[in-house]
């Protein structure tokens, strides 16, 4: 069935991530929602200017008019996010990270409290990685409430917004995550670093897909993505793009449980 998506006229989707999201949205009759329309809905009802709360101050940027993208990680914490974090602490970067609940937020607990302490956006990517859409309601629920427990145990604060497996929604998972206080994020640039050791090209794949009101889409846990970061960053920054979390990609809007965004 065909899906929805609302989009701007001054964006352009990639064909390669944009064809990778016709995959992850194949066969369900899900809407999706663009930061640059969440934006102007929440203006259209007057809401206030201000970034929603987040794990950081607000950036005071406004995506409206700067060209904004936002740079996530899935699937950490791992061995080399302490690294990472480094890295945008000296590029002034803030990013949204994706969390695993078993084996890395429960291993690495010093290192997401310092996610969160930096400024950055704590969310969730499951307990342990199962497609959602295969699940039952039951086992969908324990899978993303298990990881809000061991994070909100940890930071002191549950997230507000998850990224699904492979990307993988149905009608199950989008009631699911409205009940836990969930939107679901999913991206427009993809370097598909888990096939790859290569940083060059990891860089080359994400530079290339990168466009305003953007979602880029890494994985902190593979050996070649970190140290692609800083020329990631640097190469964006060269291009105009100011880098801002989801939650600051979407404001003055507030992102709403359940629903679908993605550039």
């Amino acid at each position: 069935m065909p899906t929805r998506t609302r989009n701007v006229a001054h964006r352009v989707v990639p064909a390669l991530a944009a064809a990778a999201l016709a995959l992850v949205l194949g066969g369900c009759s899900m809407d999706t929602t663009s930061p640059a329309d969440a934006r102007q809905e929440a203006e259209s009802v007057d809401q206030t200017l201000a970034a929603p709360d987040s794990a950081g101050a607000p950036s005071g940027v406004d995506c409206d008019t700067a060209k904004c993208i936002a740079l996530t990680f899935d699937a950490g914490p791992g061995k080399d996010t302490p690294r990472l974090l480094d890295t945008l602490k000296a590029k002034k970067v803030h990013a949204t990270f994706f969390l695993l609940g078993e084996n890395h937020v429960l291993k690495h607990p010093d290192v997401v409290r310092r996610i969160a302490d930096e400024g950055h956006e704590v969310a969730n990517h499951t307990w342990s990685h199962r497609r959602l859409d295969k699940l039952k309601t039951g086992e969908i629920r324990e899978e993303l409430s298990r990881t809000q427990d061991a994070i909100a145990e940890i930071t002191g604060r549950r997230p507000t917004l998850m990224r699904p497996p492979q990307g993988r929604i149905n009608d199950d998972v989008t009631k699911v995550s409205r009940e836990l206080g969930l939107a679901q994020i999913l991206w427009s640039a993809t370097a598909k670093d888990y096939s790859t050791t290569d940083s060059e090209l990891i860089k080359k794949r994400i530079v290339d897909q990168a466009g305003r009101d953007g979602i880029i889409l890494l994985h902190d846990i593979y050996d070649g993505t970190v140290p692609a970061v800083p020329g990631i960053i640097d190469e964006l920054k060269k291009r105009g793009y100011t880098f801002v979390t989801v939650p600051e990609l979407l404001a003055p809007a507030t992102a709403n449980p359940g629903e679908v965004y993605r550039p």
